[in-house]
């Protein structure tokens, strides 16, 4: 993990005790990076209510206004968030998902108990025609997720042929008589999921043989670079499992290998959504900030094999994990989304972009009423999150030229441990606005933050997400308790800006 520095002085302020002083250098840059959009991405698995009675309520529904049994305000909604892929079915679920019982008229598809999820059973009313279509509302791209650990290396291979081939063929042609003319041309592919674990309990060495196999048999035909292949990557410091892969894996077979970690105090016992204590608070901070190490870790193991970074690292589930809330079925994985949310999202993301040379896509874990979500529905009540209004504030990051960070950052100090209390990232878009966020994880602390431009600029904007209380969070009779705000504590001076970053509060800045 990077190192940070710290020095100590107290002085007042609006926003309560100034511990630290904090510096952020923009430096120049040696070689241009990208930050990927697709860092931006989003994961909608078949778990409690993220697809049926989230995004999908049905094409007779008469209540909701849907699209085609998409919810409209959904749709709205995550566009506002400028979405660049959605993964789907799954997760867990994707290793158990057989493809062709959700296409075909919905009165004749074969039902499924969904055994991860809650041991409900599904209709299969949500399928293919239906994932596919609705992203085609959403201006994404599709992340389909097959299934290796159940499924046949044709099944998937059919799949591909199903949904990208224009020409004349068995699966093509089954296409059309389901009312889709033209493919819908796929480019993100996962060849199972978690296969350490749900998606087989399989030894790194024996999945490298198995991937080898399914995507030598994942032919593509109309994508010029060919299919974007994503292996299963690692639990989360699970080193040996990205070596081996790098190791053995041929490069024109795989784009991608993925990473799964959740900010998570204990897997045993892993604490209220809402009514956490400071500890837990600081232990879920802690493990979030962790992603910075397993990020440069496992890139370095990457960087052996792969020193031109033709492979990405793709952290395709990530965020914060809890009990569910009190009376909702377990499986459901339903939790409330607090101001403790909004430091994991944009720490992450601040993690993600810093680390733009190597990662290059990204699955916050889940979209709708599952985990993590920036969207809770309720019959046909929706709100935004404030995990929601942290990826709105950075979109402005998608796709923009990363500027380097020096960072010395005070610390957040509880029970004799310590962590970075600030985190930043910068970037340039294309219309040559320069945009910094800046996240202080310290819930009681304000930090007196000092950032050198190297240059003199102009001010555009600055907004803040911060709230009353950490443990606030938005319900439905208070769907907007948490918002952006315009943020004023803010002083140029030249080639420096002062900014006097409230305690648990994201900032985004713009500058001409």
């Amino acid at each position: 993990m990077k190192r940070y520095f710290f020095c100590l002085f107290f002085m007042g302020s609006l926003f309560g005790r100034i511990s630290g002083q904090t510096t952020v250098q923009l430096l120049p840059t040696e070689k241009p990076v990208e930050i990927s959009k697709h860092i931006y991405g989003h994961f909608a698995e078949h778990l409690g209510r993220c697809v049926y009675d989230g995004f999908y309520v049905g094409e007779d529904n008469k209540i909701i206004p849907h699209t085609n049994g998409v919810r409209n305000d959904v749709i709205a909604a995550l566009k506002e968030l400028h979405i660049p892929n959605l993964r789907w079915p799954g997760g867990c679920f994707a290793d158990t998902y057989h493809w062709k019982d959700g296409i075909g008229p919905k009165a004749n598809r074969p039902a499924i108990v969904n055994n991860w999820w809650g041991g409900v059973t599904e209709d299969n009313s949500f399928g293919t025609h239906d994932f596919l279509d609705m992203c085609e509302l959403l201006g994404t791209e599709p992340y389909l997720a097959g299934n290796v650990g159940s499924g046949e290396v044709q099944e998937l291979a059919d799949w591909v042929q199903y949904v990208n081939f224009e020409g004349k063929s068995p699966m093509s042609d089954l296409r059309r008589e389901n009312g889709r003319d033209k493919p819908w041309n796929v480019k993100f592919w996962g060849v199972g999921n978690e296969a350490w674990g749900c998606g087989g309990n399989m030894t790194a060495e024996y999945y490298t043989d198995i991937y080898r196999k399914y995507a030598t048999f994942m032919a593509d035909w109309t994508n010029t670079g060919g299919l974007y292949r994503i292996a299963s990557g690692a639990n989360s410091a699970d080193y040996h499992w990205t070596e081996t892969l790098m190791k053995q894996l041929p490069k024109h077979l795989v784009k991608g290998i993925a990473l799964h970690h959740y900010s998570v105090i204990d897997w045993k016992q892993k604490g209220p959504s809402i009514t956490y204590s400071d500890e837990q608070y600081f232990q879920t901070m802690k493990s979030a900030w962790f992603m910075n190490e397993l990020v440069e870790k496992h890139s370095a193991i990457m960087d052996k094999y792969d020193p031109k970074k033709e492979v990405a690292l793709v952290v395709d589930e990530w965020g914060g994990w809890y009990e569910v809330e009190p009376n909702t079925n377990p499986g459901f994985l339903y939790q409330q989304n607090t101001m403790r949310d909004a430091m994991i999202a944009g720490l992450t993301l601040n993690i993600f972009n810093n680390h733009a040379d190597r990662i290059k896509m990204a699955n916050l874990a889940q979209t709708i009423n599952v985990l993590q979500a920036v969207i809770l529905t309720k019959e046909d009540k929706m709100l935004k999150t404030p995990t929601f209004h942290v990826l709105e504030m950075y979109k402005v990051h998608q796709d923009a030229q990363l500027i380097p960070l020096q960072i010395k950052s005070a610390d957040y100090v509880l029970n004799g441990e310590a962590i970075p209390a600030v985190s930043a990232s910068a970037s340039r878009d294309k219309h040559g606005r320069t945009h910094i966020s800046l996240v202080n994880i310290d819930p009681k602390v304000a930090q007196e933050v000092t950032i050198d431009l190297a240059q003199q600029r102009k001010l555009h904007s600055a907004r803040l997400l911060t709230s009353a209380k950490l443990r606030d969070f938005n319900d439905f009779d208070a769907a907007e308790r948490i918002v952006p705000t315009s943020f004023k504590a803010v002083k140029l001076e030249k080639q420096q800006m002062k900014v006097k970053l409230p305690p648990f509060a994201v900032v985004v800045l713009a500058l001409d």
